[in-house]
Order: C-alpha cells, then structure tokens, then sequence
C-alpha cells in the first residue's frame, strides 16, 4: 500500500493567526463555550484528519487585553469531544513539571476508555517563568531539570498504564469474581522526584496505554522524543531543515531500538488558502493589518524567557546578537533556536518578525491555492521532511472548511490521505501497535496484592 499522510487539526483560539478573533471570518461563539470545539472536531472527523489537538499554558498571558488566548482545560475538552465524535483522535497537552504522575496516568486512561480508544498525551515540560508562579513560586524550573523530571514522570505513567493485563477483567457475575488479582500489579516506584506504589485504580486502556505525543527539538527534546514519542509536532520555516529533523530524529529513534517508521513526525503548516493566489495573498494582508506590533513584542520576549525587546526599533534589519544566546534560555528553547535562525537568513526587521510569528509562532505559514498548498504537502511528504502535517487554520472555522473542501480531495485524488476510516483508534489510523505488556512477558510472576481500604 503506498505510504499515507496524517493530518491533525491543531485547534487553538478562533485561529492560529494572533488577530483571528477580530476577523469576521472566524466563529463568533466565546471561546468557554464547548459547542465550538465539538463543532470543530466534528468537521475535522467528516475530513477524515487522524486527530485534533489542544495545546495549554498553566498561566495567564500577560497580553490577555488584545490577545484572548485563555482556554478550556484541555483534558476536560477531551472528556467532552469524546460523546460528540466517534473516529477523530483526541489529543490534549499536560505538563509533567505541575502534575503528579498518577493522577495524569488516570485522567488519559479515562479518556481513552471513554473514547473507545482515541486518547493521546501531548508531553510538555512547562517552561514559562509565570507558570512557576501558580505552583508553589519556587522559581522557574531549569531546561535540565525539567527534562530530568520529565524522563522520571514517563517511567512512572508508563508502569501505571502497564499495571493492569488486557484480560484482568472478567466481570464473572455467576462466580463472583470481577478481576483476576494475579494480573494486576503495584509498581512500587521508588525515584529522585517520585514515589508512587500503584497499581492504576483502573482497568488497562483500549490502546494499552494512551499515543505518546511530543513537540521539543532542542538535543534534549529530541532525545526524548526518540524515547517516548509516537507523533512528534515540530516547526520548521524551511524544507532543508525539516529535513534534517526528519533525518535525525528516525535516526536517535533506532539508536533506542524503535521501529523509526512507527514515530511519525508531522511539521506545523499554516496555510491561507483562496481560489487564486493573489486572493490568498490579499486576505493574509487583511489580517496582518489587524495585529499589534507591542502584543507581538510582548510574546517574543515571553518566548526568550522574559528578556525585554522594548529597545528595538521596529523598522531596523535585526541580528542574531539582538537575541539571547538560545543555549542560556530557560523557556522553549527549540523555538528560539528557528526564531534567530530566520533573522539570520532573511535580515528580517523587527516589525517582519513580529508579523510573520503573528501568523503561527514559528510554523510554516503560506498563502496559495488549494492546488499550491497540495503541491507543497507532497513535497514536504515525498522529500524526507514528514510523515504528514500539523495543519493549523489561521481562521477557524473559515480556513479549516476550505482546506477541508479543496486541499484534502487533491491529496485523495492524488492517492496520498484517506478516503474513509480503516479503523477506529487512533494507533489505528496511526499505523501503530499496542504497545508491549510486561503481562507478556513469560518471566514476570505475580504478587499479592495488597488490600487498600478507601471510600
């Protein structure tokens, strides 16, 4: 069968375009109101897109005046989406710096259960120095120890989702017997950071455990990821460099003896889309034109971990010097690193930066026909630079139905995405496996496990 693209919609605001709320194509429901994620997710299924996604921040962006980028607790969305959709993926973003693991490993086993099978977990380790602030004001935990918390976290979660064999439950009502006690398991983890005996006080997954997704690409991030992920979200503002992710990811990714076809790599994209390109063009200039260059400051110093940008003029060619060194930023270092790079190749002006971040964060925004934006999916998808996309609509639901109606028949037609649903998880339209079962293995034996009383 030849080789498949996978889509995920990555639902954020009425757009990932930061001036999508004042466009009147964007939805005009509030973005509390669940009707317009279910709406979303809905038109992504009858699309046929592997997945949707949140992604979250465990603090209020100081830009709240002109920028309402607050959100629903994505796990809680999940739960929601589950009733209102039967295929689509589910995945959701929770941080292993202010979570415990067993309460995560809980919340995504439940999700899946309730999805018959669709959950994932978007790994984060939270980097934002206000996010420090909401859980104990202990100060801004450093990129090392993060990681080093984080490495901890998925051994933890892994083991609990590990804790209970595929065929624990019997639910023998003649015999009075629910669970076989024998294949369940406490994992008694004794770590630096956590301590945590188990077993899950819940049944083993439909998928076994939850889709691992991750989206760091810093050395530490792409370690990770070799180890952990099944998907991985990245942004690239070129071909060439998307390539070598590709590259050295699948190649890290057999280093830890994994399959390095079964971690899938899928590059931002956000594309504006028209029936012609001058058309695509001039609707990318409309809502350009509704942005503020001081909010867009105040995010890229947020991204460079607080460093002040207010002496920049906007309308002098900038330097990488103008930038701290990434290696020194305690925040999201992998997206500081495409920041400096682009200033470097293209001398953008402060203002330029400000703008073309405006339309993405740092992903591939382009503007064309539906023709054009096809044409740069199979390239990017027959090059080396991805397995599929992280498609992210600068307008919602406005961009997401044309890409929908005109982009996605072109890849069809073109043999390249589904033309229905094969399965019904998410590993399924992945193309991936249950994942190992410690139940299989022939030289685990049982212990007793212990009574728990509770209420």
């Amino acid at each position: 069968m030849k080789r498949q693209l996978h889509l995920n919609l990555f639902i954020h605001g009425r757009g990932h375009h930061e001036a999508a709320w004042r466009h009147p194509g964007s939805s005009p429901l509030p973005l509390t109101d669940i009707r317009y994620y279910q709406d979303l997710a809905q038109r992504a299924e009858a699309a046929l897109f592997d997945s949707i996604f949140f992604a979250d921040q465990l603090a209020l962006g100081g830009d709240v005046a002109q920028a309402p980028r607050t959100w629903l607790e994505p796990i809680t969305v999940l739960a929601a989406l589950a009733g209102a959709t039967s295929r689509v993926g589910l995945i959701a973003t929770a941080s292993t710096t202010y979570t415990e693991p067993f309460n995560l490993a809980r919340q995504f086993a439940s999700i899946d259960h309730i999805s018959n099978g669709r959950a994932a977990w978007n790994i984060v380790t939270s980097w934002l120095a206000t996010a420090a602030e909401n859980y104990g004001g202990a100060g801004q935990v450093s990129h090392a120890d993060r990681y080093a918390r984080g490495e901890e976290f998925m051994a933890v979660v892994k083991a609990l989702w590990d804790s209970w064999a595929a065929d624990s439950v019997v639910d023998d009502r003649a015999a009075g017997i629910y669970a076989r006690a024998n294949r369940i398991r406490a994992i008694k983890h004794r770590g630096d950071f956590y301590q945590v005996t188990g077993p899950l006080n819940l049944p083993r997954c439909p998928q076994g455990r939850p889709v691992l997704v991750q989206a760091g690409s810093s050395e530490t991030g792409r370690q990770f990821a070799a180890r952990h992920a099944d998907a991985v979200f990245t942004a690239h503002m070129a071909k060439a460099t998307a390539q070598e992710f590709y590259t050295d990811l699948k190649r890290l990714a057999a280093a830890e003896g994994r399959v390095p076809e079964r971690v899938l790599i899928l590059p931002g994209l956000s594309p504006m889309i028209a029936a012609t390109e001058a058309e695509a063009t001039q609707l990318a200039r409309e809502i350009n034109d509704l942005t503020d260059p001081e909010v867009g400051r105040k995010r890229l110093s947020g991204r460079f971990g607080g460093q002040d940008f207010s002496h920049l003029p906007l309308d002098r060619p900038l330097a990488p010097e103008d930038f701290p060194d990434p290696s020194s930023v305690q925040a999201a270092r992998s997206r500081t690193e495409v920041i400096i790079n682009l200033v470097r190749r293209d001398k953008l002006t402060l203002r330029q930066l400000l703008g073309y971040l405006a339309g993405a964060r740092g992903h591939y925004v382009t503007a064309g026909t539906p023709e054009q934006i096809a044409d740069f999916i199979e390239d990017w998808f027959d090059d080396g630079a991805a397995d599929g996309f992280n498609i992210m609509p600068p307008l919602l639901p406005a961009q997401l139905d044309v890409f929908s109606a005109e982009v996605i028949p072109i890849l069809q037609r073109r043999g390249l995405f589904r033309t229905e649903y094969q399965g019904t998880t998410l590993r399924e339209h992945y193309g991936l496996p249950l994942p190992a079962s410690v139940f299989d293995d022939p030289a685990w034996t049982a212990e007793p496990l212990q009574a728990v009383a509770g209420v």
